[in-house]
């Protein structure tokens, strides 16, 4: 039967509405504070958003029923200029945007029309989002919420920027930053084209003249200098003579454009081709050397100058566009100009194993290149700069460079090249074609006398550091990421002047920039609900306020004063601070560990004492739609409401955990939805069938199945600890179904009627595991099983029995035996009329558990054991079968480690008794014939093919006829 999912939700939300069961006050119960990257409103939702925040939900529901008192709270961050841009491209009337918004979010038209104020878009969406959060079943105290522009929050924002700037970690200066040349504002992630964090690389350019003129190279590779036989220019590209602050240099458009951003007087001059310059000569700038001009195919414009330096020993692309023109591969090149690039050979100028004198040709040879257009110079490229970097020596003809590692000569020769006046700096975006929100291609530029935070600290950095290493990082592969950041992270601009936010108090030209603003923000959850009450008002909250609840500082009875509140509301302010913090859980994507995820735990460390920073990370990949990036541009993005509506809220829910662990990309198709909804309506059916539980029996296969239980809560607690949900997900809905069915099997060969006891406590336990995942069908569980009381409010399944070993043994060798059975049966094809089974001697059994006793104090030695065996008198006989000890390790040695120890616990077994017992039923149920056992040493057995020498313990002999 279908359910209806909207229906079961609706009743669900309604019901934890009605009992506030979220709002979370302190009390005398452990608590958990669990945070969330809080949404960006400027569209809706999507499925791909939805994991990172039912990860969250899953974490603070499993802890409640773990007997916490957990806070989850939201806000909301309007701060910032994209939220602006779409406001401008409203009113521009941009029909891209406004398409977007009618057809992909179902936004009505009359609303479209208010967008072209900022805040009704943050509005829109924000009611949106929270309606999302609400049908998804985000078990989220609402009473917490805000906006990052209300009044009361722009204050804390003020108390934060002042207590940074007292401690020196606010600092003035000129520092390069991403930049939107459209908007004149900084950019990060949040501002860009696919929330690109722009970052910059620092080329060093070195001034070649020519006469007069100066034809700069950009190089990341200063070094290299040394190794310099001509410079490259691409003959298609039209250069700009440019005055650059009074120097005349040639440089490609593109480059003028960047360097105006740099600080640099710029006049253009006049257009001058790519082609006039080949063939013409330039003077070293450090020696008397001269180098030709040449042309090259692979020199882009958008890239440093739009001119390179060749370094043909140590630069793939350099070695083979020198060889396409010596070998006349190039067209258009004059005779002469060819017969002068003949004459250039290699200089090699670094010395590094594994290569030859000429890296660039190995590598070159090695993977087959033959033109300057080949896609695999750049992996060449990669391998020799690499190699070099980490393990190579400059060679003698480097000067006073020589035999100095290229990992520590960089700087210094910067430095020797800057003294000449022959250089200069040049900043360019790492990652190519970073556009603002605005649509503007984005470049670097040095900003004078901006505000940054001083994230170039070393003080602060190891403070960080400090903090990383004794917190949890989920999962623990990303925290050398964390690390790298860190280590990486400089300057970083911290004021705008556009967009949504907080003025700087000491400087109101100035906004705080969107991630400055949202790094410390979870302290304000704990406040957020007397703001919203009014019990204080934003005027009254002074940095004396914030001192106090946050620190103790100051005289209780005048702050209270101050903020026009009692002094109890203060103390009640203070202690849910208190009770709260720090931090227990901070999930967010990965995405955000190179900015906010990192941001958080440098502010947290600069602003609060050690007591209050955080305890734990939590990082998740992305959501991919079949297999593929969700994008616009590629229409598969699913908005999360219209999920919600067609499929349920919980089948969503699942279907992004099922697929993937924390850090892969998990993968949502509607095959996933169907097969998860069949699985939670058919556990629906059962718990409709199984709500008169009757007596639990004390058959074998009882007290196995609840040793079975014990092992599944404990494998799901653990996999719940570590967050790692795909895995506990498996085991609750897929995992224990091959024990049911096999319990199922066992009960229906004894004919019994006794087993709905057994059923109920199975179902009833993960029907309650599941509650944290799919929070609304378990509801709906739970009340068909007979509960009164909501699964959410019950405490999660104790490992309350200790498993029996010996029933786990027991069981697993009935299975064993019956599956070898039925593959005889397969192989022979063969209607049987016998079924015989052989158990091993006594002897075996005693040699079995001494050897087996030898793996777990890691002993693996044949001989060893032999030998240790036929000294003891029950099992010398072992002396007449070496063969069963080799046999035996090789069995023992096939199983997993856990199977091993519950062996080692349960002890020898009565594998003859246990068969004849249980096994019979079984035999005379599937094949309906009365199954013979006999041991291998009774003299009376029926044994036509010797079979029952062979028996090993656990490995009974059979006979089928």
């Amino acid at each position: 039967m279908e359910l209806n999912w909207n229906q079961i939700d609706e009743k669900w939300r309604r019901k934890w509405h009605d009992a506030k069961d979220f709002e979370t006050d302190p009390n005398d119960k452990p608590k958990k504070f669990i945070t969330v990257a809080y949404p960006y409103p400027n569209s809706p939702q999507h499925i791909g958003h939805g994991r990172t925040y039912t990860l969250a939900d899953v974490h603070s529901r499993y802890y409640r029923m773990k007997g916490f008192n957990v806070l989850f709270p939201m806000g909301f961050h309007y701060t910032g200029t994209p939220i602006l841009g779409m406001s401008k491209r409203v009113q521009a009337n941009d029909v891209e945007l406004i398409e977007a918004f009618k057809t992909l979010y179902n936004v009505p038209e009359e609303k479209i029309k208010e967008f072209v104020d900022p805040v009704k878009i943050a509005d829109y969406f924000h009611e949106e989002i929270k309606s999302g959060m609400i049908e998804m079943g985000y078990s989220i105290d609402w009473r917490r919420e805000f906006t990052t522009i209300i009044p009361a929050y722009q204050k804390f924002i003020e108390w934060q920027f002042r207590n940074l700037k007292e401690k020196n970690l606010i600092v003035q200066g000129n520092h390069p930053v991403g930049w939107c040349p459209n908007d004149q504002n900084p950019v990060s992630q949040h501002d860009t084209l696919g929330d690109v964090e722009p970052d910059f690389t620092e080329y060093i350019v070195i001034k070649f003249n020519m006469g007069d003129e100066i034809i700069p190279v950009a190089t990341l590779r200063p070094e290299t200098l040394f190794g310099v036989t001509n410079l490259w220019i691409n003959p298609e590209i039209v250069y700009k003579k440019v005055k650059v602050d009074g120097e005349i240099w040639i440089i490609s458009a593109e480059c003028a454009y960047k360097l105006e951003f740099l600080n640099k007087k710029i006049q253009i001059v006049e257009d001058i081709l790519g082609s006039e310059l080949i063939g013409k000569k330039v003077h070293s700038p450090t020696n008397e050397d001269e180098f030709l001009i040449l042309p090259a195919s692979f020199v882009t414009a958008t890239t440093g100058t739009g001119i390179v330096m060749s370094v043909p020993a140590h630069a793939p692309y350099d070695f083979q566009a020198l060889e396409d023109i010596k070998n006349g591969n190039q067209k258009n090149i004059e005779v002469s100009l060819r017969d002068e690039a003949v004459k250039i050979q290699p200089i090699s100028i670094i010395t590094t194993d594994g290569f030859g004198d000429i890296p660039s040709l190995d590598v070159i040879k090695r993977m087959g290149i033959t033109n300057q257009d080949d896609p695999k110079l750049e992996d060449a490229t990669k391998e020799i700069y690499s190699k070099e970097f980490y393990e190579g020596n400059l060679n003698s003809n480097t000067g006073e460079f020589a035999g100095k590692k290229i990992t520590f000569v960089k700087e210094e020769v910067k430095e020797w090249i800057s003294k000449t006046g022959k250089s200069d700096i040049m900043l360019e975006l790492t990652n190519e074609s970073v556009k603002c929100r605005c649509g503007t291609e984005c470049v670097v530029k040095l900003l004078n006398n901006q505000w940054f935070l001083d994230y170039a600290n070393k003080a602060w950095k190891e403070k960080a550091h400090d903090c990383f290493e004794s917190m949890s990082i989920l999962p623990n592969d990303i925290r050398t990421e964390f690390f790298n950041v860190l280590d990486w992270l400089r300057e970083r601009a911290c004021a705008r002047q556009h967009g949504l936010g907080t003025k700087i108090p000491w400087d109101n030209d100035w906004l705080v920039e969107s991630l400055a603003d949202s790094v410390i923000y979870m302290s304000f959850y704990t406040m957020a609900k007397f703001v919203n009450s009014e019990e204080i008002l934003a005027e009254n909250m002074a940095d004396e306020f914030f001192n106090y609840i946050f620190f103790g500082n100051g005289d209780s009875e005048i702050v209270a004063k101050g903020a026009k509140i009692t002094l109890e509301k203060l103390e009640e302010i203070r202690s849910e601070f208190l009770y709260f913090y720090p931090v227990d859980s901070r999930h967010s994507g990965r995405d955000l560990v190179p900015n906010h995820l990192t941001f958080f735990v440098l502010n947290h460390v600069a602003i609060f004492p050690k007591e209050n920073w955080p305890k734990e990370i939590v990082v998740n990949g992305s959501v991919l739609m079949d297999g593929k990036k969700m994008s616009k541009s590629m229409g598969n993005i699913i908005p999360l409401r219209d999920a919600v509506r067609k499929y349920g809220a919980d089948p969503i829910r699942l279907s992004i955990l099922v697929s993937a662990e924390l850090l892969q990309d998990a993968d949502f198709n509607v095959e996933i939805i169907s097969s998860i909804k069949n699985k939670l309506e058919f556990m629906h059916q059962e718990c409709i069938k199984l709500n008169n539980p009757g007596k639990i029996g004390i058959e074998p296969e009882d007290i196995w199945i609840q040793s079975r239980l014990t092992e599944l809560i404990s494998e799901v607690t653990d996999s719940m600890e570590k967050m790692r949900l795909r895995e506990s997900l498996h085991h609750i809905l897929y995992g224990f179904d091959s024990d049911l069915q096999w319990y199922m099997k066992r009960a229906n060969a004894k004919n019994r009627d006794d087993i709905s006891g057994v059923l109920y406590k199975v179902l009833a336990t993960r029907v309650s595991m599941l509650s944290p995942f799919a929070p609304h069908i378990a509801e709906e569980m739970w009340e068909k099983l007979g509960n009164s009381e909501m699964v959410s409010k019950s405490s999660w399944p104790k490992e309350e029995e200790q498993t029996d070993d010996s029933a786990i043994q027991n069981e697993s060798l009935l299975s064993s035996v019956m599956n070898d059975i039925s593959n005889i049966i397969k192989v022979t094809k063969i209607t049987p009329k016998k079924i015989i089974i052989y158990t091993a001697d006594n002897w075996k059994s005693k040699a079995y558990h001494n050897i087996l006793n030898g793996v777990n104090s890691g002993e693996t030695n044949v001989g060893i054991f032999i030998k240790e065996l036929i000294s003891q008198k029950e099992t010398e006989d072992v002396k007449k079968d070496p063969d069963f000890v080799k046999k035996t390790l090789k069995d023992i040695l096939s199983e997993p480690t856990e199977l091993r120890k519950t062996k080692m616990k349960a002890g020898e077994i009565d594998e003859s008794k246990i068969i004849s017992n249980e096994l019979s039923s079984l035999i005379k149920t599937d094949y309906g014939i009365e199954l013979q056992v006999f041991s291998e040493s009774d003299s009376e057995k029926y044994d036509p093919k010797n079979k029952a020498r062979i028996a090993r313990p656990y490995k009974p002999a059979i006979l089928i006829e």
